[in-house]
Order: C-alpha cells, then structure tokens, then sequence
C-alpha cells in the first residue's frame, strides 16, 4: 500500500499597493538659472547640467558679479517601485528686460529618465533639469535679466 501525504505549511498572497498619482512639486528656491555671462560679437551657449555644472561655447564667456546658477530642482511624491520618465516640452523664448529674446533648450534630469522611486511618502525624490541657453550678438540679446516658462511632464509608469 503507498499512501501519499501532503502537508501544506503555509500559504502566502500579496496584493498589489492600489495606484496612487504622482505629486510633484517646484523648488521655488531653485529655479533654473544660467548666472551671469556675457557674449563677443558672435554669440554662442550656455549650459547648466543636471548636476550643477556650467558650460558655454561660442563667444560666451561665463561671469560671476555675484549671481548663481543651478538646474531646476523639482520634488517628486510616490509609491516606491514606480517607474517616472520625464517628457521635456518644447524650447521655449525667454524675453530680456532690455529687449531681445534667447531660446531655451530643456535638457537631461538628474537621476536620469526613467528613474524608479525609492522614498516612501512623505519622504521625496529630489529631480535636478538643466538646460541650454542660446545666446546672440550683443545687439540682438542685450544685458539684462530674461524670463520664461517651461513645461516638464513627469509621467508615471
């Protein structure tokens, strides 16, 4: 006679956390700031990279007079494991206060895209974005302060 014998010792079942939407938030004390430069007859660009260090080509040569730059830093609120890429919008035309106009370039994130949450709320995941800034002659762009907006979207996976 075989006598079979199954012993079940335990069982296990997991569920999935229910979704729960990104929050994001500006860094309204880190906007994306190109600092002071200035430009030959040429012009050229100038970067700031996702980790805060600033490039430039062409006749842009970079100054301090006391004005910082850095990449944009944003916040971001999830559940850990979800997966976040970043869509960057399109270049956008910043206006000068003395007239003129340059084109922004929204550039690569820091942590790069896509990235996997690892905090758990309320704790968030600090998100760094560069940029370029093309530059013209002094003529077309003169000193002065420029202002715009750019979009980013951050899309959850």
């Amino acid at each position: 006679m075989v006598a079979f014998v199954f012993v079940v010792l335990g069982s296990a079942k997991a569920q999935v956390q229910p979704p729960r939407p990104l929050s994001v938030y500006v860094n309204p004390a880190q906007p994306l700031s190109f600092g002071a430069f200035y430009q030959g007859p040429l012009g050229g660009s100038i970067s700031v990279a996702p980790t805060g260090s600033r490039s430039s080509t062409g006749d842009v040569v970079q100054a301090g007079f006391g004005y910082s730059f850095s990449p944009a830093m944003f916040e971001v609120e999830g559940l850990p494991g979800t997966i976040v890429s970043i869509l960057n919008g399109p270049d956008v035309t910043l206006t000068g206060s003395n007239g003129g106009s340059m084109l922004l370039h929204i550039g690569a994130s820091s942590p790069s895209s896509p990235f996997i949450l690892t905090t758990t709320p309320p704790s968030r995941t600090v998100v760094n974005i560069g940029g370029t800034l093309t530059v013209g002659s002094p003529a077309s762009n003169p000193a002065g302060s420029y202002n715009g907006t750019f979009t980013i979207t951050f899309i959850e996976q």
